[in-house]
């Protein structure tokens, strides 16, 4: 048995909550996060094994096709993402900057934990769909070589959901970026 996180993003609120309330009765899961995102979507992040996990979200999927946006199931996630999406992660120097962009949620949560255990970079933020017009995007940190790989790796693991939307690495970014990032 192994931890994991699931994601479902819905195109509207009210079949989004409902789904949502699917996925706790359906398995043994924690509902960390449940909210309305730009424009008007809905999402729901669990947690909890991986097999109650799936079948939460095999379970929304299923009842309500027509209009969900995207999910996702990652198993064994890397630790990084909480801190990020909650916007506590400290960081020193920033010798390089990864920037990754996503038009949906899901797409963002796979591609972050891709890019964390792809190199050793920290994850500075991922914002998701707040304020974003429903896009997310990632920003993170590590030698250049490191953030270059690590971008990449993420981007080519989300192209075939058609979600990637833009990236860029900006090796030693100067002072006054960083500080509008941290």
């Amino acid at each position: 048995m192994s931890r994991a996180i699931g994601l479902i993003e819905f195109r509207t609120v009210s079949k989004g909550v409902t789904a949502a309330d699917e996925m706790v009765k359906t398995s043994q899961v924690e509902l960390l996060e449940a909210e309305t995102v730009c424009p008007g979507k809905y999402i729901a992040l669990i947690a909890g094994e991986l097999s109650a996990v799936r079948s939460s979200v095999d379970a929304a999927i299923k009842k309500y096709p027509d209009e969900l946006i995207d999910s996702m199931v990652l198993g064994n996630p890397h630790e990084s993402i909480f801190p990020a999406i909650y916007g506590v992660t400290t960081v020193g120097k920033v010798n390089a900057l990864g920037i990754l962009e996503t038009y949906d949620v899901a797409s963002m949560l796979v591609a972050a934990d891709t890019a964390a255990k792809t190199a050793i970079v920290d994850l500075i933020e991922l914002r998701i769909a707040k304020g974003m017009c429903g896009k997310s995007y990632m920003f993170l940190t590590g030698e250049v070589a490191a953030v270059t790989s690590a971008i990449e790796t993420a981007r080519q693991r989300i192209a075939d959901r058609g979600m990637f939307l833009d990236s860029s690495v900006i090796p030693n970014p100067d002072e006054q970026i960083c500080r509008t990032v941290l």
